[in-house]
C-alpha cells in the first residue's frame, strides 16, 4: 500500500509502498477513501506541540473508507461497512472522564495520526469501537472533514452552551470555521465571523454569517462591543493575536473557547476584566463518538455543507504548503479512492 510517511521533524513527508497492516484483537483494517488535511496533521509533521510523536509515522486523523478486514472479537461492523476514523483512535474506557460522558480527556487515550499510523495511506488499522459508522447517503469526501473539523466546532458551539440568539463569534473562517459558522446558525445564534482574507470572509457570508469582520482593517473587540459583545467566541485562528482580539470582545458573562493551538502559543488574560465581568477562558478538545454522530446525523440530513478540494496524496506537500500560507479556501481532501 501506499502511504504519506513522517521521517523526520519538518522534512517533506515521504510517499512510501508499505505493507498492509494486519488488525490485532479488537481491530479492523480500512481501505481509505478520502483523508482530510488538518493543521494539526502539519503540527505533528513539524514537531510543534511539547508531546510529540515518534518519527516515522503516519499522519492524518480525518481518514474515511470502507472495512476491509476484522480482527478477533470485532461483531459490530462488518467488511464494505462505511467507517471514519477519527483524532480519538482509542479511550481506556474505564477512567472518570471516560465514565461521564468525557472520553476526550482520557489520560490513556491513543490519537490517530499522532499516537498511530493515521489516514495518509490507501490503508489503515483502527479500534473497532472507536471508528464511527458514516451514514448511507454521506459522500466519504464530505466525512473526511466533518470527522475532525466538524465535530470539533460542533463541540466547542456544545462547551460554550450557545443558544439562540446570542451574539457567538467565529475567530477564523477556514476548514474549522465555514462549519462552526454553520452549527452556530443552526443553534439559533447571530454569528460575527472574524478572518483576515477577502475570500474566506465571502465564504462566511455566503454561509450564513450575519456580520463579517475583516481583521485586517477593523479592531475586533470595539466591532463586537458594538453589538452588545459576544456572549461566546470561538477561537480557532492559529494565531495568538487572534485570541486576545476576539477575547476583548466578550460580554459580561461571556466564553472564550479555545481550540486551535499555535505551537508554544500563550496569551495574556487580564485579571481584573475577567473577575469583573465574569468572563470564562476554556479549552474544547476535538469531540466524543456520541458528537461524532450527531455530526453525522446533520449532514445526512442536509443541514450543513463542506467546502473542499480534493488533491492525490501525492500532493502532500504542496498540499501543506498552501495551507500555511492560507491558499485554501477551506479543506484539503486527499482523495484515495480516486487513485486506485
Amino acid at each position: 500500500m501506499k502511504a504519506a510517511v513522517v521521517r523526520a521533524f519538518g522534512a517533506p513527508l515521504v510517499i512510501e509502498e508499505r505493507p498492509d497492516p494486519e488488525p490485532g484483537p479488537g481491530q479492523i483494517r480500512v481501505r481509505v477513501e478520502a483523508s482530510g488535511l488538518c493543521h494539526t496533521d502539519i503540527h505533528a509533521a513539524h514537531g510543534d506541540w511539547p508531546v510529540k510523536p515518534n518519527p516515522p509515522f503516519v499522519p492524518g486523523h480525518e481518514g474515511v473508507g470502507l472495512v476491509e478486514r476484522l480482527g478477533d472479537g470485532v461483531t459490530h461492523l462488518t467488511v464494505g461497512q462505511r467507517v471514519a476514523v477519527p483524532w480519538l483512535g482509542k479511550a481506556c474506557g474505564r477512567c472518570e472522564h471516560c465514565l461521564s460522558g468525557w472520553e476526550t480527556l482520557c489520560e490513556r487515550q491513543i490519537n490517530t495520526g499522532y499516537g498511530c499510523d493515521g489516514g495518509y495511506a490507501e490503508k489503515m488499522l483502527a479500534w473497532a469501537d472507536f471508528a464511527q459508522p458514516v451514514p448511507q447517503g454521506v459522500d466519504p469526501v464530505d466525512a473526511a472533514p466533518l470527522t475532525c473539523a466538524g465535530v470539533t466546532t460542533y463541540k466547542a458551539l456544545k462547551v460554550a452552551d450557545v443558544r439562540p440568539t446570542q451574539l457567538v463569534a467565529i475567530s477564523g473562517v477556514g476548514g474549522l470555521g465555514h462549519l462552526a459558522v454553520q452549527y452556530a446558525k443552526i443553534a439559533g445564534a447571530t454569528v460575527a465571523a472574524i478572518d483576515v482574507t477577502d475570500e474566506k470572509l465571502e465564504l462566511a457570508a455566503e454561509l450564513g454569517a450575519d456580520l463579517v469582520i475583516d481583521a485586517r482593517k477593523h479592531d475586533v473587540g470595539e466591532v463586537l462591543k458594538r453589538y452588545g459583545g459576544a456572549h461566546a467566541a470561538i477561537a480557532l485562528a492559529v494565531n495568538e493575536d487572534a485570541f486576545t482580539a476576539v477575547n476583548s470582545g466578550l460580554r459580561r458573562g461571556g466564553k472564550l473557547v479555545m481550540v486551535a493551538l499555535p505551537a508554544q502559543g500563550t496569551i495574556q488574560v487580564p485579571i481584573f476584566d475577567t473577575v469583573l465581568n465574569g468572563t470564562s477562558v476554556i479549552g474544547s478538545i476535538v469531540g466524543t463518538r456520541q458528537d461524532l454522530a450527531e455530526v453525522f446525523q446533520l449532514h445526512a440530513a442536509g443541514r450543513t455543507k463542506v467546502i473542499c478540494e480534493t488533491r492525490p496524496l501525492d500532493s502532500v506537500n504542496e498540499s501543506i504548503d498552501d495551507v500555511l500560507h492560507g491558499h485554501v479556501p477551506a479543506r484539503i481532501v486527499f482523495d484515495l479512492g480516486a487513485q486506485r
